[in-house]
């Protein structure tokens, strides 16, 4: 079934941001076609004038022209924080690369995000920026897994671009995000990405959306072994499972002479330099609590 695509005008693109990673964000659409059934961002249906299923719909934002841009230079912009900015559908209305285009020789602090190598269309433009990163989310390297959890490009593709991102001196960063408790090989996707990213930040599946049903629905359907430690998890709201996933992954780093801090977005990292791993499970509890290298146990 294809999607429902509108075009939609705004007023603005560029909106203010309570994030801590940025002053402003960016969404060029409402919606995304990759269909996520694990997306945090499916709150935004509420928002919208749709009554169909979130990732089945797609409004095309169009916005007048950006009167002096230069306004924003220092200031630090995230594309996108409810939206992935290469949908498909990116390839024909080009709303990302408007943008891109609007900011070419403003010095702002630019993060990308996506599930998609599109964004390779846009190499000439991006690498223009000063300050930029672009980050790939990938949170397991089984394509079968991908297949059933999202409609974006396979996991080999995502780890090519960013491999040609990072060839291209361009900050990288892989976002394992969500992990499913023994589902997502964290070690083995570190491992997979570790040459051609500067970052990894980790972060827990988090079932608080509507969506909780669907994922346990499925869980119980493909992994009904794991139903007792999902049950502990996600009901009984056990912790035991991500402490000791703390505990593997700051064992891994040790050992591969990678630096592992929890819960700091305040910092970054030599382009050269072996990448640091973030860990971001239970930030809205410990965020900027804990001092770096301190421990969770």
């Amino acid at each position: 079934m294809n999607p429902i695509i509108k075009p939609i005008k705004v007023k603005n693109i560029v909106t203010k941001s309570n994030l801590p990673v940025c002053d402003y964000s960016i969404n060029p659409y409402v919606g995304c076609t990759h269909a996520c059934k694990y997306c945090y961002a499916c709150f935004m249906k509420k928002f919208s004038a749709h009554n169909e299923d979130w990732g089945t719909f797609l409004d095309v934002k169009l916005w007048d022209n950006i009167k002096n841009p230069a306004r924003y230079a220092g200031k630090s912009f995230f594309m996108s924080s409810v939206t992935d900015p290469y949908n498909p559908q990116e390839k024909i209305y080009k709303r990302t690369r408007e943008f891109l285009q609007t900011f070419q020789g403003v010095d702002i602090n630019l993060s990308l995000q996506t599930k998609s190598d599109l964004i390779l269309r846009d190499l000439d433009l991006i690498k223009n920026f000063k300050r930029v990163r672009v980050g790939f989310s990938i949170n397991t390297l089984d394509e079968n897994f991908k297949n059933d959890m999202d409609n974006a490009v396979s996991i080999e593709r995502r780890l090519n671009a960013m491999k040609i991102f990072h060839d291209a001196g361009i900050r990288t960063t892989c976002f394992i995000s969500p992990i499913f408790p023994a589902i997502t090989d964290v070690i083995a996707i570190i491992d997979a990405a570790k040459n051609f990213c500067n970052l990894i930040w980790l972060e827990n599946l988090n079932l608080r959306g509507n969506f909780k049903p669907t994922i346990l629905n499925y869980i119980n359907e493909k992994f009904p072994a794991l139903i007792p430690l999902y049950h502990d998890i996600y009901h009984k709201k056990n912790r035991s499972y991500w402490f000791q996933l703390d505990k593997t992954v700051a064992e891994y780093a040790t050992k591969n002479n990678l630096e592992y801090v929890r819960n700091r977005d305040d910092f970054d990292t030599d382009f050269d330099a072996p990448p640091v791993i973030v860990n971001f499970f239970f930030h809205e509890q410990l965020k900027n609590k804990l001092p770096r290298g301190d421990s969770l146990e």
